[in-house]
């Protein structure tokens, strides 16, 4: 029931993240900034449906533990869709294909670091 529930919050959370990015890239900012931006307002989006929803854990101190995952999963996206852009591929297909990738990371990662049971 938890991996079903966070399938679903996950879409949520991938459709909200995914939909403010392009909304920036749309306006004129740059991918990296747009990245940035969109992971801050995204971390805060996803920290309290997964947390709440997911992982029924409410407990806001978890939230350093969240953002040393994302911090790393930003990094590594933005270095991505820099690769993207460098061999031409399509920046919005990019993003999509690079945000479904990591969303299955991120799962991995806050199931067995962020919000584990003890």
């Amino acid at each position: 029931m938890m991996f079903i529930k966070f399938i679903l919050v996950g879409v949520l959370n991938t459709i909200f993240g995914y939909l403010v990015w392009a909304l920036m890239i749309y306006s004129g900012l740059h991918y990296a900034i747009s990245s940035i931006l969109s992971s801050i307002i995204g971390i805060l989006f996803n920290f309290k449906t997964t947390g709440t929803l997911v992982f029924k854990n409410k407990d806001n101190l978890l939230i350093f533990k969240f953002v040393q995952i994302y911090a790393v999963i930003t990094a590594l996206y933005i270095a991505g869709l820099k690769v993207a852009k460098t061999f031409g591929f399509n920046i919005y297909l990019s993003g999509f294909a690079l945000t479904v990738v990591f969303a299955f990371l991120s799962f991995l990662l806050q199931k067995e670091y962020v919000f584990k049971r003890k």
